[in-house]
Formats: C-alpha cells, structure tokens, sequence
C-alpha cells in the first residue's frame, strides 16, 4: 500500500485532553498517595492511551508493556546505578579530606566515564524496551544488540564531540542517532539512517557560539537601563521594604531567574530542531522514508507551553510551602550545610510542596510531547502487509529504569 499520499498522512494522533484528563488525574493522585511509586503503572495507562490514539496507515499502535516492567527496570537502575553511584561520591569525599587529591581526581574522572556510558547505555535500551513494547498490526519492534558497545561509542564519540572548541557535537549526535538505529529493526526490517551532520554544523556554531555572546551583552544592556529607571523612580526605598521570607519575593526571584535563562533555554532549541528534522528525514525502513516537518517556531512553541506548565507546577509548590516557613528555613542554612538540617517535617513538607503540583502536570507535558511528535511525523513509500513477519528479536524483561534515573527525555 502506498503512504503518505498527497491527501493523507501516514501517522495521525486522535486523543484530546479532555479524554486524557481522567488519566491524568487519577494518576496524578495515586502518585500523591503512594509518594510517586504509582508512576510506573501511571505511565503505562498514559502510554496505553496514547498509543491507541495514533495511527499509522491504517491501523492504531498498541502498548504491551506493563507497569511491572517499570518498576523492576527502575530497581535495576537502583542496583547498577544509584547505589554504586553513591558509594563512589561517597569514596571520593573521604579522598579529599584524607589529603588523597589524586586518588580522589582519578576516581572522580573514572565516575565521569561511568556516568556517561550508562547515560548511553540507557537510551539504548529504553528505546530497544518501547520498540519491543510496540505494535502495529500485531508486529513489534526491537534488538537483539544488548546496547554495551554503543554505551563505550557513547562516550568517546561524545567527548571527540566537544574536543575541537565543540565543532564536533553535530558530527557526535548524528553518528550516534545512526548507531542507535540501525541497531533496531521493526518486524523483519532494520531501521537504516543516512543523516548528513555536516549541515548542521552553521546553525550550531550560531546556537553555541555566537548566541550566548549576543545574548549576555543584550541582557546586561537591559539590566542596566532598568536598574537607572528603578533608581530614578525612588525604588530603591520600594525594595528595602520587600520582605524575603515573603512567598511574593520568592515568587519574583523564581520567574526573575527564569527569564534570565530563557534565552539560553531558546538557543539550543534552535540547534535542536533542526538536528532532530534531519536526524529523522534520513531514516528508512525498507522502502519508507520517513519526514518530520517541525520547524524551530513549533518546537518553540512546545517549549513555551511546557514551560508554562512547569512554572505553575513551581508557583503552586511555592504557595503550599510558603506558609510552614520553607523558604526562611532554606536561606537560614549555611553555606556547605547539608539539607538534613532543616529536619525531617520540613522535608516533608518541601517533598509534597513538589510532588502534589508536578506529580498533575507533568502527565500533560508527556501528553503534549507524545502530540507534538506525531503530528509533525510523515512516512512515504511503499509497504507491503504481506511481507511483513513478526520480529525475532527477544523482548524486554523490564522497562527505561535507568533513563527515570537519568532522566533522559523520551524525544
């Protein structure tokens, strides 16, 4: 059957919030009343939902994975991972006050290395674990490559990446985008990908290079012309009279910070979009050609919408804290003095101060990500049903645990 034709598209997403807000919801307070460890089950009936309402061609997606597949890829993320991790930092602390600056420098860079491979190695195999746990007309996806190998290319293509004044990290992500891939096969195809990283290279050097530069200059600019305006209108007396431990000052503080980064936030959004449309324009799969058609004001756009979301996660944190005195708490630590001083009631405070807000809105970001990304997906070429086969590559046992761990986004 042909795809893609001039008055169709080959993938399509059907769901609405208003369907999703149940899930959503019900997700959000289970979450709350569990302390998060719902969120393996949660992502499941989100992903169930969200894979019933894609089509490709002529047929929905299935999700096959289980809750339970999460939970034990997250407690062997905790046993390869986390606990190792903490043992090392640990280790590395009790070198520097022993006066052991080499040992402690070795280790810290041996950790470095391990950090960034198992970041590698975790995106392999949670793309390998959606693959497997995706169908299509009854066939799934997946590998039989175990992922070690890419997680040690990971490294040493990552750091060749940044060498070179960092000229290389198009040519480092294209490459490996193309080994991740073609590792992957769906039915009895591989994926194959033909990604030239040579023309993103213009629009890095802008991003990287010469953005952060422009930008600094013009915010100092604007900071100083709004600091003499202040200071001719008598603010300064307005200030002192601003009290800190007041939830309104944090509230300034928070969005002051937040439209300082925001420009540094946009420019490597700018590189991204255009590194993840050639990424996906070059890959095949038998005879389809695949197309993604954001451009860099509709990846802007999600972000503007996400982060809107992740602000009003943050304010309403803030509003549910405020009143038992977090924040007087926090700016009474002294410098070096660890959290554990602010004593287990206030902890707890802050940790449901955080969980109650993000644990509803961040199924809509994932909502809003998994929209986007299909909506701006297009396949075309030539597919024949009757070649297709199941695929023959071992399914997963367990579910992304190290990509929770690293948080290591889905796109």
């Amino acid at each position: 059957m042909g795809v893609g034709g001039p008055d169709e598209t080959a993938f399509e997403f059907s769901g609405n919030w208003r369907e999703f807000l149940p899930i959503a919801l019900t997700n959000g307070l289970l979450n709350i009343v569990t302390l998060s460890m719902w969120r393996f089950w949660g992502t499941t009936r989100e992903r169930d939902y969200l894979w019933s309402r894609t089509r490709f061609i002529d047929d929905q997606l299935e999700w096959t994975g289980k809750g339970l597949e999460l939970f034990i890829g997250f407690l062997m993320a905790l046993v390869l991972f986390v606990i190792p991790s903490g043992v090392l930092a640990f280790l590395f602390q009790a070198l520097m006050l022993q006066g052991q600056e080499g040992l402690a420098a070795l280790m810290f860079l041996a950790l470095f290395v391990l950090v960034m491979a198992i970041t590698g190695f975790a995106k392999f195999r949670g793309l390998r674990y959606r693959l497997s746990r995706t169908e299509w007309h009854g066939i799934r996806g997946g590998s039989d490559d175990p992922g070690f190998l890419y997680a040690w290319e990971s490294v040493w293509r990552t750091i060749a990446g940044y060498l070179p004044m960092s000229l290389m990290v198009p040519w480092s992500m294209t490459s490996l985008w193309k080994l991740r891939w073609e590792a992957m096969s769906f039915g009895p195809h591989r994926f194959t990908s033909r990604s030239p990283w040579d023309k993103l290279l213009l629009r890095y050097a802008l991003c990287v290079m010469v953005g952060p530069f422009v930008v600094i200059f013009a915010v100092a600019m604007l900071v100083g012309i709004l600091v003499a305006i202040f200071a001719g209108a008598g603010g300064a007396e307005m200030f002192d009279s601003v009290d800190p431990e007041s939830p309104v000052f944090g509230i300034i503080v928070v969005l002051g910070v937040a439209l300082f980064y925001l420009p540094f936030l946009i420019l490597p959004i700018i590189y991204y979009a255009a590194f993840f449309r050639e990424a996906v324009n070059g890959m095949m799969l038998s005879t389809l050609e695949f197309d993604f058609t954001a451009r860099t004001k509709d990846w802007i756009k999600l972000f503007i919408g996400n982060g809107a979301l992740v602000v009003l996660a943050l304010l309403v944190a803030a509003l549910i804290a405020a009143p038992f005195g977090a924040f007087a708490a926090m700016a009474d630590l002294e410098p070096g003095q660890s959290a554990d001083a602010l004593g287990a009631a206030m902890i707890a405070v802050l940790v449901l101060a955080y969980l109650v807000p993000f644990s509803m809105v961040m199924p809509f970001v994932t909502y809003r990500n998994w929209a986007f990304f299909i909506r701006h997906m297009e396949a075309g070429g030539e597919i024949n049903l009757a070649d297709l086969t199941q695929s023959t590559t071992r399914r997963e046992a367990q579910g992304e645990g190290l990509l929770d761990a690293l948080d290591v986004g889905a796109i």
